[in-house]
């Protein structure tokens, strides 16, 4: 639950971070000073490639690679193989008929022999790449199905017309029989509507669709591990299986080697024990061993193992996460979604977020939150920025832009944590956001936009820095209060992203943040306040379809945050809406009283988090961060759709091909496709290791 990513249509720097992780974010791109200062950048590199549906698809760079040693060089080649290795698995993670639908996706746009130049093909090709994007047919962000805008006797057109050896059909199977036994899943919005179902007074395991969990109820699931302890030291119990029911009996189907996505697991490892051959240290080498053990057993304790280790490793220039991490696809919170990232520290970049990580113990003391709430000693917060070579999984292609990891609480208290910026990925959002037009429609008044150009992009780094350095490593649960997957349950993460951000809110107007010299002024906060309730309260609507209410858990807490602050701050007038030729404006008149109204709100989610208080939870939760005002909805799109662009964007892989001789690797090269899609059939080549039936 210490993934940042991108808001929606922040109006401030497109590196603003706390949400989902794409977006056609605005900005302070438009300053002069803005993407192109930043070393080591090919300022002619073509960012943009491919868009279709409401996606954009970006392109990066990973300045910096040719400075590595040959040995870092391998380390970076196999960890990024070990990485692309597990690809399959969040196919069948968000659904049990994901790999089936993507591998007969992959057959017809790769064997189609029909005409592909007309209208229908293309909107085949739409469908194929939001279901790449979204690593299935639920959309990415909003967890809703998608369904082609082609008619059904097209599709079988499609697949009757590609080579049928190619197509995942059962033993003996017709293709008439295959058509009709996907149709379903394909084409009926009421199968598996949804991949996590977050609505209250409903069973939120049953109406998910995604495969953690078949033929238990939430009921069923809680009594499951209610018999587990977890407090204290305790692992996350959960994180790495499937539950279901055999004879009769719930059980767990462990993700490891000889059980669920054993082959996937299989080649990860391979990769993994020769990247620990090639380990720069012994600290790093000791980690990615008792990572590969983890995998070989499945046992919690290991991985608990690995991640302190993990997290003690500070040398190495370059890291991996590797494993099944974030729990946003588990309504209830408990599974972990595979992923991957692998990077370099950029070392330049890393000077500011190590300054704000240094100071933490200062921005614990002087919280608002409750004394009996607060860690008394702040241990070990790691914070870098990262140069990012290669995502897989949960990770890609929408990512995150900030990472706050180990996810335990207990290991993070007692043996601290990494915080890290993705510095060349939020580079590339600021290229992209150059031309948005953001800035000009939404911003209420010219000294909003002027701040905004001035201080926007370095807003939202701070806000990034923040809210993983001292944001997620801040506060403490209390003795014999139970994890917050128990305690909180469908409302914890949103509960746990609202906290991250309100501790980088109350602090961006701080004067510490100048006194340490990684801002020049408070009005840098004050453009991050101006941002962030433009965004809460306004411009991430942009993401939702009319009629529809705020589901994913990164835009209720930017809402549940924005929207409480205008309420509880109406009486003096704090943050108002403004109407100006007939369009509405979102404006901040007391900068300091809203810092005040920010850090209430933090103390109170602390103590929910803290004390296990689920019906203040869900209260705040289905009070401020769910519900949508039609009107101003309406409003925001049209205003939107004149603009032009895309609200989600994600991005190419760059690829690192070894040079070989003598069979050895001999140097490691790096290469940028220009293609989304010739990629996606690229990865199925090389990378399908898990049959459709895990």
């Amino acid at each position: 639950m210490k993934k940042l990513t991108l808001p929606a249509m922040a109006i401030i720097g497109s590196s603003m971070l706390f949400t989902a992780c794409q977006s056609g974010n605005v900005s302070s791109a438009e300053t002069p000073e803005t993407p192109a200062v930043a070393s080591g950048y090919d300022t002619s590199f073509k960012v943009e490639a491919e868009s279709f549906a409401d996606l954009q698809v970006l392109r990066y760079q990973v300045p910096g690679f040719n400075e590595l040693s040959l040995q870092q060089k391998q380390l970076a080649y196999y960890l990024y193989e070990a990485a692309l290795a597990g690809r399959d698995i969040i196919y069948d993670q968000k659904s049990k008929y994901g790999l089936l639908l993507r591998k007969t996706i992959e057959a017809v746009y790769g064997t189609y022999s029909g005409d592909k130049s007309a209208a229908d093909w293309k909107k085949f090709e739409d469908y194929a790449g939001r279901f790449w994007f979204s690593n299935g047919n639920h959309h990415h962000y909003s967890n809703e199905k998608f369904i082609p805008e082609h008619s059904y006797e097209y599709f079988a057109t499609l697949v009757k017309g590609s080579d049928q050896s190619k197509l995942p059909l059962e033993q003996g199977e017709t293709v008439d029989a295959f058509l009709a036994r996907i149709k379903p899943l394909v084409f009926d919005p009421k199968v598996e509507p949804t991949v996590v179902d977050l609505r209250p007074n409903v069973d939120n395991i049953v109406n998910s669709s995604n495969n953690f969990y078949e033929g238990v109820t939430q009921k069923e699931v809680e009594a499951f591990y209610a018999k587990f302890d977890t407090k204290g030291d305790a692992p996350s119990w959960g994180l790495n299986s499937k539950t279901m029911k055999e004879n009769g009996q719930v059980v767990e189907k462990v993700w490891k080697i000889g059980g669920m996505y054993s082959p996937a697991i299989d080649r990860i490892i391979g990769w993994l024990e020769k990247a620990s051959g090639v380990a720069e240290n012994a600290q790093q080498k000791k980690s990615l061993d008792l990572l590969i053990q983890y995998y070989k057993t499945g046992d919690l304790k290991t991985f608990d193992d690995y991640s302190i280790a993990w997290a003690h490793d500070t040398a190495s220039r370059i890291d991996v996460v590797n494993g099944f991490i974030e729990v946003y696809l588990d309504a209830i919170g408990k599974k972990g979604s595979y992923e991957s990232v692998v990077s370099m520290k950029d070392l330049e970049a890393t000077k500011r977020i190590s300054a704000i990580a240094k100071q933490a113990q200062w921005f614990e003391d002087n919280s608002p939150l409750m004394p009996d709430h607060k860690k008394k000693s702040v241990t070990g917060i790691t914070a870098k920025a990262i140069t990012v070579m290669v995502e897989s999984g949960d990770a890609a292609p929408s990512t995150p832009i900030g990472v706050n990891l180990p996810n335990a609480d207990w290991i993070r208290k007692n043996h601290g944590s990494k915080s890290v910026s993705l510095s060349n990925i939020i580079h590339s959002y600021n290229v992209a956001s150059a031309k948005g037009g953001m800035l000009d429609e939404f911003a209420v008044n010219d000294t909003v936009k002027a701040r905004a150009k001035q201080y926007g992009n370095l807003a939202a780094d701070l806000h990034t820095d923040m809210h993983e350095c001292i944001g997620h490593a801040s506060g403490q649960i209390n003795p014999g209060v139970e994890t917050t997957d128990k305690t909180l349950k469908n409302y914890a993460s949103t509960l746990e992203e609202a906290r991250a951000d309100l501790v980088a809110l109350y602090y961006a107007i701080d004067p510490k943040l100048v006194e340490i010299g990684v801002a020049p002024n408070i009005e840098v906060g004050m453009a991050e306040y101006d941002s962030y309730m433009m965004n809460g309260l306004m411009t991430q609507l942009t993401r939702l379809k009319p009629g529809e209410q705020l589901q994913e858990a990164h835009m209720r807490n930017r809402a549940v945050n924005a929207r409480w602050a205008y309420e509880m701050g109406k009486k003096d007038n704090v943050v108002e809406f403004v109407k100006k030729d007939g369009k509405t404006y979102v404006r901040v008149n007391d900068y300091q009283k809203l810092r005040n109204l920010f850090g209430q709100l933090l103390r109170e989610i602390q103590r929910i988090k803290s004390e296990g208080d689920y019906a203040a939870g869900k209260n705040l939760v289905e009070t401020y961060g769910v519900k949508v005002d039609p009107v101003l909805h309406k409003e925001v799109l049209a205003r939107y759709a004149k603009l032009g662009i895309k609200p989600y964007r994600g991005f190419i892989q760059p690829r690192l091909v070894p040079v070989n001789s003598d069979g050895k690797i001999t140097d490691v090269r790096v290469e940028y496709p220009e293609s989304f899609f010739s990629q996606m059939m690229e990865y199925a080549d090389k990378y399908s290791y898990l049959p459709v039936k895990n």
